[in-house]
């Protein structure tokens, strides 16, 4: 079952909220980072390259140390406190009027080692140890990683509890216009009911955060092999996430842009996709796929609906029925030429939250030559892809809203 505890958070006083908590330190690139820091942002923290004129090299031994020296300045001029006791946070995201609600918690590295905390995507190496350097070097879990549960009626009901309370923040990200609550979960009594219902659940699903959870749990093997009086219970072995009922979250879109057509002219590629998939040619208003199986593509200034014809996938097969797989085989690698997706330099991932309308433009400008638009992956198709052991492709899910880092940060650094 798995492990959860509570944690003295380290978090904004109320009126900084909203400046210093910033994106995760993967949405934006350094010069964007730079461009959107303000003089409280986390992003001094998460990307401190950006305090250099020139940008440094993120991967720089300098730039790790300022991370830290950044983070114990933030504590010093009181942009960052910790909380007295040992607390649970309930966070709340809206985008375009859905509101889901999390909970933050520290997870226990163990359960990662041992597949209790399921992922269901491959990590790079080179990230991973980037991610595991600033965590060691912290003591800390700057940014928390984005977890799901099996929905429980009762942490619904505590939730639903808790919001009735007046939040500790509440603000509107610049950005991208999408809300942000907090509240304090400090109840001894149900801190403890909490702890309990979560330990009576199997599992927790990865849905975003693969590296940084990789990082953290590597972290905490080190710091336990290193102990001699390990217990199990040290504030190290913990890491910080934020875990959502599953059936509160949304998948969206993660769809392709191609740079040539390997060989082949705009006819002879309809004309191929016809061996496999039913084409309809929808015209020049975009055309969004209405289900599993059936994909939109972009191509010559007019948008195709494909549907994948009977027979050319299996349904019993984890991986093989995803559209991602599906759209591979008989699109990508059989036609285009497309076999390794993680390397292959002409093809792009463009996240659904950019809109089809980016597919489009990417085309018409001659960058690339065809778009192809999938149907989101389902909730239930990434838990079966988990439970069963599978590693979904790659740029298969995006989950929208982004967990907004410095909300709330988890020290294991014994006070």
């Amino acid at each position: 079952m798995v492990k959860v505890k509570p944690f003295k958070g380290i978090r904004p006083p109320g009126k900084y909220a909203a400046e210093v908590s910033a994106p995760p330190y993967d949405v934006l690139n350094s010069a964007e980072a730079k461009a959107e820091a303000t003089e409280r942002s986390l992003l001094h923290i998460t990307k401190p390259e950006i305090d250099f004129d020139p940008i440094a090299d993120e991967h720089s031994q300098m730039v790790y140390d300022k991370a830290v020296e950044n983070f114990a300045l933030w504590r010093q001029r009181g942009w960052l406190n910790q909380d007295g006791e040992e607390n649970y946070y309930v966070y709340a995201q809206t985008m375009e009027g859905r509101t889901q609600y999390g909970l933050a918690v520290c997870c226990h590295f163990q359960d990662y080692l041992d597949g209790k905390i399921k992922k269901h995507e491959l990590t790079r190496p080179d990230k991973e140890e980037d991610r595991m350097v600033h965590i060691d070097l912290q003591k800390a879990n700057i940014e928390p990683v984005f977890f799901a549960h099996p929905a429980d009626e009762r942490i619904d009901r505590i939730v639903a509890q808790v919001i009735k309370a007046a939040p500790e923040y509440d603000f509107v990200a610049a950005r991208d216009g999408f809300g942000h609550k907090m509240w304090v979960v400090s109840d001894r009594k149900l801190i403890d009911e909490i702890t309990g219902i979560f330990a009576s659940m199997p599992a927790f699903y990865i849905a975003d955060g693969h590296h940084r959870t990789a990082a953290a749990a590597r972290v905490g093997e080190k710091l336990m092999k290193a102990d001699p009086g390990y217990r199990g219970d040290e504030e190290y072995c913990y890491f910080l996430a934020v875990v959502f009922p599953d059936n509160q979250l949304k998948i969206i879109d993660y769809n392709r842009v191609v740079k040539d057509l390997n060989g082949l002219s705009e006819a002879q590629l309809v004309e191929a996709l016809k061996e496999d998939f039913e084409v309809r040619e929808m015209g020049a208003e975009i055309y969004r796929p209405e289900r599993l199986h059936n994909f939109a593509m972009y191509l010559g200034g007019k948008w195709y609906s494909l549907t994948a014809r009977a027979g050319r996938y299996d349904d019993n097969d984890p991986i093989g029925v995803l559209d991602v797989t599906i759209l591979s085989d008989l699109a990508l690698d059989k036609l285009l030429g497309i076999k390794d997706l993680r390397r292959d330099k002409r093809i792009d991932f463009v996240g659904g939250i950019r809109g089809l309308g980016e597919l489009q433009r990417r085309v018409d400008s001659g960058e690339m030559k065809v778009a192809f638009a999938l149907y989101p992956v389902s909730m239930k198709q990434l838990t079966d892809i988990a439970d069963t052991g599978n590693i979904m492709p790659p740029k298969t899910t995006w989950f929208e809203p982004k967990l907004r880092s410095g909300i709330v940060i988890h020290s294991f650094e014994e006070e």
